[in-house]
């Protein structure tokens, strides 16, 4: 099937979403392209077999044509993603580059060092045996990722409002719903969950933090396995505090943060006073393993309301469930807000029902989790 697409002037015109497709392989691009296609507002002005020639296209584009979105194959010839990936951020300033990746150890790593060479995220290729990049799964988030992504970027490019204009305060922050009258507790873990997006979210988040939380915290990302030891060494390298995949049966201890394996759920026990991490291979749940909601569950078993949670960029809605429980035990639940989520699905849904004292973009919630677990309010 050959696939045809409007001219870049057409769709400039339509304010769609403008996306390049770097891939060596004319079959993935076509794929890719009618996995795309499926929302009207994303077309295809772009195609390239290699990096050498994506930077090349992008250098001869007038700024208004370039692409919203590349999205970059990493393993190619003549030249690849990687070296690539630099080039094009120079041709293409404020282009928003998002890496496809093989779901491999290889992969892997590959898809890390893209991300802190200034990738905003990656998308993992299904293997064949998943039903390869025609899942329809697949599509729905590398969709997602495509339009969210280029919304911020165009976000950022508008000029921020005069000075006149703004309100002398903030509009105040809607009252945090709660079903237990009471003082709060001081929390004995910070609890995280995130999805598409949140590998950017979780950076910033950890690189906000001025110093280590006085508690254990613990993060559910959507990922395959294999990419989260890497996720993990990913926010170590940060500094900000210690980051490894959570191991079964290990202590948690304070400032330090235990990220789920991928295809494992990370559950939270208590013995003696003590926490511990739990994994297990439960079925999946909201589609996902790991997933936010039984890590929830498992930590107000634990320690019933002492749990601060932050609910981050991600599609559908796992975690609702899990901060509703926690919330009714007298923890506390913060949101990313709308603005700064590449999908506004999984924090939007907790917002929408009410469960959260705090909407704000990662950085400000870093501040916010730290404060609270220092002072409990």
């Amino acid at each position: 099937m050959t696939l045809t697409f409007p001219a870049p002037q057409a769709q400039a015109a339509a304010g769609g979403v403008r996306v390049m497709l770097c891939d060596d392989s004319a079959v993935a691009r076509g794929v890719l392209g009618r996995l795309l296609a499926k929302d009207p507002a994303i077309q295809v002005t772009a195609q390239a077999g290699d990096g050498k020639r994506a930077v090349e296209m992008l250098s001869a584009m007038p700024p208004a044509e370039r692409p919203d979105v590349v999205l970059l194959d990493l393993e190619m010839p003549v030249m690849d993603g990687l070296t690539a990936l630099p080039l094009i951020l120079k041709a293409a300033p404020g282009t928003q580059v998002i890496v496809a990746s093989a779901l491999s150890q290889k992969g892997a790593a590959a898809t890390m060092a893209a991300l802190r060479a200034g990738a905003v995220d990656y998308i993992p290729k299904p293997a064949a045996a998943q039903g390869g990049i025609s899942d329809p799964r697949f599509g729905e988030e590398l969709r997602a990722k495509v339009a969210g992504f280029a919304r911020m970027r165009r976000a950022r490019s508008q000029p921020a409002p005069a000075v006149a204009k703004r309100p002398a305060m903030p509009a105040p922050r809607p009252p945090m719903a709660r079903s237990v009258v009471g003082p709060l507790q001081k929390p004995k873990v910070i609890a995280i969950g995130s999805s598409t997006g949140g590998p950017q979210a979780l950076a910033l988040l950890v690189g906000a933090l001025t110093r280590p939380p006085p508690v254990p915290v613990v993060v559910v990302q959507h990922m395959p396995a294999g990419f989260t030891t890497l996720l993990a060494d990913h926010l170590n390298r940060l500094g900000r505090l210690p980051c490894a995949e959570a191991k079964d049966g290990e202590p948690l201890k304070p400032g330090r943060l235990y990220l789920a394996p991928g295809d494992r759920h990370l559950l939270v026990k208590e013995h003696g006073g003590a926490l511990f991490a739990q994994l297990n291979d439960g079925p999946p749940e909201n589609f996902c393993r790991p997933a936010v909601d039984p890590m929830l569950r498992s930590l107000v078993a634990a320690v019933g309301g002492r749990v601060l949670a932050a609910i981050l960029t991600g599609m559908g809605h796992d975690g609702l469930e899990g901060c509703r429980a926690l919330l009714k035990a007298g923890g506390q639940v913060m949101a990313q807000d709308e603005a700064s989520s590449v999908v506004w699905g999984m924090p939007g849904a907790v917002a929408r029902a009410g469960l959260a004292g705090f909407l704000a973009p990662p950085d400000e919630i870093a501040g916010r989790l730290l404060a609270a677990a220092e002072g409990g309010a």
